[in-house]
């Protein structure tokens, strides 16, 4: 069926047609009904659809239009919303582009003269339609009296420059006349000339002295307006916001209601805080595919302890303490004595500590179409597919592993801790922290070459140093060892497995994490949990955090049960959600633990649990009293222009920063890493394939090797014995795990500065 022509568009006219709108990569291009006027840009399936139901509009105002081929064109407001649209022909996309061009200028012009004479507001809102109507007649008349004020002005320079250039003339006229009978006439025309010059000059005064008045008037009324308009928008998000905590309280009360003892009052779950919406709403329930997983009901619901339990004696505070093995205010005491131990870092240093920077260069903007390269991808292991540096962030995976001590801290407090259950604290608010930084992080970390090595030396300014090797290609591994001077030691073996699903990229690590305290011979074990990307082919990138995870004391048999609840578009929890009870041996909880992996953890003290009845789905919850909430860690705010820096922390800024007397093999002195950091993105994509290469030769040729060192060709079919350098396998006697541990001889090394047995990998 064969459309009407449309006409060609011209400044301020409605254009109106039909477009392809790229919806995701199974539908492809839908058509669609747009509609442009007055600024804004929206659209429909059908024509029918524009008296009742818009499917989406975007503002030009600040909106970015780029033109991909000879069809198809993009219109951005740089944030969520992004509309990639097809028209039939050049000459239709051409018109198209035109028109918008024209419509966001002229919104442009609209928005900055809006922003200079400001919003005319009435102090008191209207409460019917009808008191709109009387604002903006109100407005025009304003305005048709200004416009009026204005045309005075007009007519009055005009008067002025016709009689000043008539004056002129006169005495220039009268300069050369000669005394005689026509001197009187000369002088009476000059001086009505005057005359008129200065009766229009004065009406000139008069017309600037009314507009003036008039301006200010309004100026003054229109200010106070807006003043009034801020304060009731103010109040009104503060009212709204206390009426969405009033239904979420009141909600979750009447779902407690039925588990909760007629003794318990004010019941709260253990997670509390509104529904944060992701994403952009739109038609196409697919332009941002969620991971939509079911809402389990809550394992375990928390109230407040009975009073008994704030109003201690000093008889019976020993009693608790000795039955739950920590007094609820030892916890304020430990951070104190943190804080005055001689053994803590003293912020006077006898030697000046080493300026880290705290900028990078920032992310050129390049266009590379992820389709096309990950289209014959699915279904493979992620670390076998060749992708250009475009995908990747200036860091390697040895990097990221090393960003696991961006709060450190926790782990310095755990090693001052008394009891073993508040050290588990600790140590789970730690496991929490190391997501924390993942949260915008959607680039993908470079895979370290075979031998890569990176250190991370902060002795000086935090007490410990670690280090990090790639001890494996494939099965791509890395080991990981940090030792503290405040007493702990931590070490893993990564390895990862990730699978691209088309819609989504699933990364899951298969290491276990260790963490042993030298004071307590504490012995903890964890392991990761799942991390999801999602909308990798088509809407905004975001990454997501879900599963289990139980962190081992083998010592003690204490354990921290930690939920990482999947992110859900019909869940009524907030975004992120992390949830855990910290158990004795037998099984007795003594601590509560919530909150966000991206944001912050709290604990509680359990004072006394109850089994309740059971749930919507027939599970029992268990309801457990406890203490006022404390909070045990809180995420540091990302360091100014951090979007612009691939949202780096500020310890990830200097985990590439060039230093002296590393070893070759360290990640810093990677030279594709180093090119793309510096926005040099097609000499980093070749020097990468060069370093793939060369890596892939040095393999073969050691595969090469064991066939003829091995006694027959069985024993030597496909056999790398490569051997890490600074780390060894072994059988861990706690864990039951084969994992590699440091062996040592890298700082001694280091010291010597002899790196003569450090392979050439770059």
């Amino acid at each position: 069926m064969s459309e009407p022509k449309p006409p060609t568009p011209a400044p301020g006219d409605t254009y109106k047609g039909w477009l392809f709108k790229w919806t995701n990569y199974i539908k492809g291009y839908q058509r669609r009904w747009f509609v442009l006027s007055n600024g804004l840009l929206s659209y429909y399936r059908t024509q029918a659809e524009m008296g009742h139901t818009c499917r989406g509009t975007i503002n030009l105002a600040t909106a970015n239009i780029a033109v991909e081929d000879s069809c198809n064109f993009v219109i951005s407001n740089g944030g969520t919303q992004t509309y990639h649209l097809k028209a039939s022909s050049e000459v239709e996309r051409q018109r198209w582009v035109t028109a918008l061009e024209l419509a966001k200028a002229k919104a442009v012009q609209m928005q900055a003269e809006s922003d200079d004479s400001g919003d005319d507001c009435p102090a008191v809102p209207p409460t019917s339609g009808q008191g709109g109507g009387c604002r903006n007649s109100e407005i025009q008349s304003t305005l048709r009296t200004l416009n009026s004020k204005v045309e005075d002005l007009s007519t009055c320079n005009d008067l002025i420059v016709k009689h000043g250039s008539a004056l002129q003339r006169s005495l220039s006229e009268l300069e050369g006349i000669r005394v005689g009978a026509d001197m009187g006439e000369k002088i009476r025309q000059v001086t009505e000339r005057a005359t008129l010059f200065r009766i229009t000059s004065n009406a000139m005064i008069n017309a600037c002295r009314d507009f003036l008045s008039l301006a200010q008037t309004h100026s003054k009324r229109w200010q106070k307006s807006l003043q009034s308009e801020r304060e009731r928008r103010i109040w009104l998000e503060e009212t709204l916001e206390q009426l969405a905590k009033q239904h979420n309280h009141l909600e979750r009360a009447f779902r407690g209601a039925t588990v909760l003892p007629p003794s318990f009052s004010n019941p709260t779950l253990v997670n509390k805080g509104g529904v944060s919406g992701k994403g952009d709403a739109s038609d196409e329930d697919d332009d941002n595919e969620f991971f939509d997983a079911m809402e389990d009901p809550a394992e375990f619901i928390t109230v407040p302890a009975d009073p008994k339990y704030h109003r201690r004696s000093g008889s019976n505070v020993s009693g608790i303490s000795s039955e739950t093995g920590i007094d609820d205010q030892s916890v304020n005491f430990d951070e104190l004595s943190l804080a005055s131990n001689p053994e803590s870092p003293q912020p006077l240093e006898i030697e000046p500590v080493r300026q880290r920077r705290t900028r990078i260069p920032d992310k050129p903007n390049y266009y590379l179409n992820l389709w096309s390269i990950m289209k014959n991808c699915i279904g493979k292991e992620l670390s076998k597919i060749p992708m250009p540096v475009n995908f990747n962030e200036p860091l390697s995976m040895l990097q990221r592993l090393s960003e696991d001590l961006e709060y450190y801290e926790l782990l310095d407090k755990a090693a001052k801790c008394q009891s073993s259950l508040e050290q588990m604290c600790y140590v789970a608010a730690f496991t929490v922290s190391s997501y924390s930084t993942t949260v915008h992080r959607t680039g993908k970390p470079f895979n370290p070459l075979l031998g890569e090595t990176f250190e991370l030396d902060r002795l000086r300014e935090c007490g410990y140093r670690s280090l990090c090797e790639q001890v494996s290609h494939h099965p791509p591994a890395a080991a990981h060892h940090a030792t503290s001077e405040k007493g702990w030691t931590l070490r893993q073996e990564i390895t990862m497995a990730s699978k691209f699903r088309g819609k989504h990229l699933s990364i899951m690590p298969l290491g276990s994490i260790q963490c042993l305290f030298d004071k307590s011979k504490n012995h903890y074990t964890w392991k990761k949990v799942t991390t999801t990307v999602h909308n990798i082919i088509v809407g905004k990138l975001w990454i997501d955090q879900s599963g289990e995870m139980d962190v081992v004391n083998h010592r003690t048999g204490d354990r921290c049960h930690l939920k990482f609840a999947p992110y859900s578009y019909f869940s009524r929890d907030v975004p992120r959600k992390v949830t855990g009870v910290v158990t004795d041996k037998d099984g007795k909880a003594h601590y509560v633990l919530s909150g966000t992996w991206d944001e912050k953890i709290e604990f509680s003290k359990v004072m006394q649990s109850s089994k309740g009845e059971n749930g919507t789905e027939g599970k029992q919850r268990t309801v457990y009293q406890t203490l006022r909430a404390k909070e045990i860690w809180k995420k540091n705010p990302l360091p100014e222009g951090a979007e612009n820096m691939y949202f780096f922390s500020l310890l990830a800024l200097t985990l590439n920063e060039p230093e002296e007397g590393v070893a070759p093999t360290d990640s810093r002195r990677r030279p594709d890493q180093r090119l793309m950091e510096e926005g040099r993105w097609d000499e980093a994509n070749a020097e990468k394939q060069r370093l793939e290469e060369k890596q892939r030769i040095v393999r073969r040729e050691r595969e090469r090797e064991a066939v003829k060192a091995a006694s027959s060709p069985e024993e030597g079919t496909h056999q790398d014995n490569y051997q890490a350098l600074w780390f060894e396998k072994i059988d861990d006697p706690i864990s039951g795990e084969t994992m590699h541990v440091y062996k040592g001889g890298y700082w001694e090394a280091k010291e010597k500065g002899s790196w003569d047995m450090c392979p050439d990998i770059f």
